[in-house]
Formats: C-alpha cells, structure tokens, sequence
C-alpha cells in the first residue's frame, strides 16, 4: 500500500503519546475479556440457553475481527486519529447499551459495538510508526503490542471483583468511563498524522470480507453446542454397553 503525506505539517509528538496510547490497548483489552468470570452465570442472568448466551462474547470478537480491517484502512485515507476516537465512541455506546439491559439481543448488539474497540491497537501502532522518530518506534511499538497481554491478565480478576461485590451491570459502567477518559486522553496527547494512503475505500471487498467471517464464526457455536452427537463420559466407552470402569 502506497502512503503520501499531505499538506499538513509533520505531527510533533508529546512525551505522553506512548504512554496515552499504551493505556488505550490496555482498556481495549479490558473489554475482550470484561464478562469471562460471568460465562457461567450468563444464561441464569440473560434468562436464556447456554448456546445463546455465548452469543454475548462471540459477538464482540466477531466485530472486532471485522472492524479492524476496515478501521484500519479508513484510518489510512482518513486518519489514524480519528478513526481511533470513533472506534472508542462505539465501545462507549456499546458499554453503555450493555449497562442498561438484560435482554439477550439487546446485549449482544451491545458487545458487538464494544467489539468495534479492537481496532484501536493497530491503529495505536500505525499512529506511532507515522509520528514517532525511528529510534524510538521499536521500543513504542513493542510497548503498544504487550498492552494487550496486560489488559487482558488485569481483567480478569477485576471483572471477577466487581462482579461478586456488586451488580454485573456495574462493569460496563466502568468501561464506559474508561473509554470516555481514553477518548480524552487522545484528544489531548495524539497528533493526527500526516500520512495518508492513496486510493479509495473497497466497499464490496468490505463487505466480502465482513461475510466471510460472519459465516465462518456462526459455525463455530454449533461445533462447540451440539452440531454433532456428544462425546463419552470419561473412562466409559462411546458404545451403548456396560462400562467395565462405572457400569453405565
């Protein structure tokens, strides 16, 4: 992919745009793990089947697989910035729709809009190989790149805390505010940059693209929930006959 840079003049960087962006991949990873100490407790508290509720956390990966390229290429011909704060508006509206609901669809359209988050990692990166000088971008990058790693262990134990000692609502509450505070922080420290790619946006590849996905992850619930027959308990054989180990 070509890049040119426009008639802005070249972005000069704060010393808190690493950090600022380092702490947006954290909250970003926050949110892909954000419900995992409630997977059991999901289908008693969205009153549906277990196949559906895992509907809930399949659909903020789904989105966030499919959003990342596209985010990622607006952010080439539109900027980085920019597309950086909108993914983080649609965690916040989703973070929000989540907050106030307990119906099932209603929460997934919810986590589907907090999915659209994911892209702020690569676009995180992308902001840093434009504006950062060379000597400072390997060390940057390698930073950005373990924020993921580091949400994802701090969500967990978080997420479990708040949940026990409080209603489940509450977490979206905090993501909420944690995605208006990573918003602000953005507006204050980073740059948009000056490079912009040629060429135009691909809307069928887009949507192609967007399908395929869609089509590849619904399988994937059925292979987990019973597209096939279930496995032998284990030490008992898949044939219908006394077990030598249970007798069953």
């Amino acid at each position: 992919m070509t890049h040119t840079s426009t008639d802005q003049p070249a972005a000069r960087a704060s010393g808190a745009l690493v950090p600022v962006l380092a702490f947006v991949g954290i909250v970003v990873s926050v949110m892909q793990t954000l419900l995992v100490p409630l997977i059991k407790d999901l289908p008693q508290l969205l009153g549906t089947e277990p196949s559906n509720a895992t509907w809930v956390i399949t659909s903020t990966l789904l989105s966030g697989a499919v959003a990342t390229p596209i985010m990622g290429r607006l952010g080439d011909l539109h900027g980085k910035r920019s597309m950086l704060i909108l993914s983080l508006a649609a965690m916040v509206i989703g973070a929000l729709v989540s907050a106030l609901t307990s119906d099932l669809l209603t929460m997934i359209a919810g986590q589907a809009l907090q999915g659209f988050a994911m892209s702020a990692i690569p676009l995180g990166i992308g902001l840093m190989r434009d504006i950062l000088p060379r000597e400072k971008l390997g060390s940057a990058m390698a930073l950005m790149s373990s924020s993921m790693g580091v949400g994802g262990s701090l969500a967990l134990p978080a997420a479990a805390l708040v949940a026990q000692h409080t209603d489940w609502h509450a977490l979206f509450y905090g993501a909420a505010g944690l995605g208006v505070l990573c918003i602000a922080l953005t507006l204050l420290a980073v740059p948009e940059s000056p490079t912009r790619a040629q060429g135009t946006f691909d809307v069928l590849g887009a949507i192609g693209l967007s399908a395929g996905l869609v089509l590849s992850y619904c399988r994937l619930p059925r292979a987990a929930t019973g597209a096939g027959p279930p496995g032998p308990p284990s030490g008992c054989s898949s044939q219908r006959r006394p077990c030598s180990s249970c007798g069953a």
